[in-house]
């Protein structure tokens, strides 16, 4: 089952089954055929609390997300995405950060495949992670989206801050 929305970074289309949010695409990815979402009234909820929430990200009214998220994965990479939802609201760690959380200290490089393969940007914010010098890195959806998803973060941060949420 899935749902679409403009936002300001294009078309996003997201995908549930009862377990919570399994992908979501950017921009002109085309359509998935997931097999293992079927229709169902907790999937239709998930996918209403996901527009919503997703819907305030970009006003700059939520900075932590409450829908569930069901990534599909490795150990390693759900380490990863797991390490990566910690990151607080408008602050970035290094792909080396993450490597040295999940405890494989010299596993950045495989930390960045992982992240590659993220299959819910946004809701595991991927976007916060940023090479050593400082440069973005890569993403999937592009560079010009990850550096408007920090940017409009940095905008937002202070009024996060003064209501007690990341």
């Amino acid at each position: 089952m899935f749902a679409e929305m403009n936002s300001p970074i294009g078309k996003i289309r997201i995908y549930a089954c009862d377990k919570g949010i399994i992908r979501i695409c950017i921009g002109q990815t085309p359509p998935l055929k997931i097999s293992y979402a079927p229709s169902s009234s907790r999937a239709k909820t998930l996918l209403e609390g996901a527009l919503k929430e997703l819907s305030e990200y970009f006003a700059g009214e939520r900075c932590e997300f409450t829908v569930p998220v069901n990534p599909q994965g490795t150990d390693f990479e759900l380490k990863v995405w797991n390490a990566v939802k910690r990151i607080p609201y408008g602050e970035t760690r290094t792909y080396k950060d993450i490597a040295a959380e999940i405890g494989s200290p010299r596993a950045f490089r495989a930390v960045g495949n992982a992240l590659s393969r993220n299959p819910v940007p946004i809701l595991i914010p991927c976007h916060r992670v940023v090479r050593s010098n400082g440069k973005l890195g890569g993403y999937t959806a592009g560079i010009k989206v990850k550096k408007y998803l920090l940017e409009l973060e940095e905008k937002y941060k202070e009024k996060c801050k003064k209501r007690g949420t990341r």
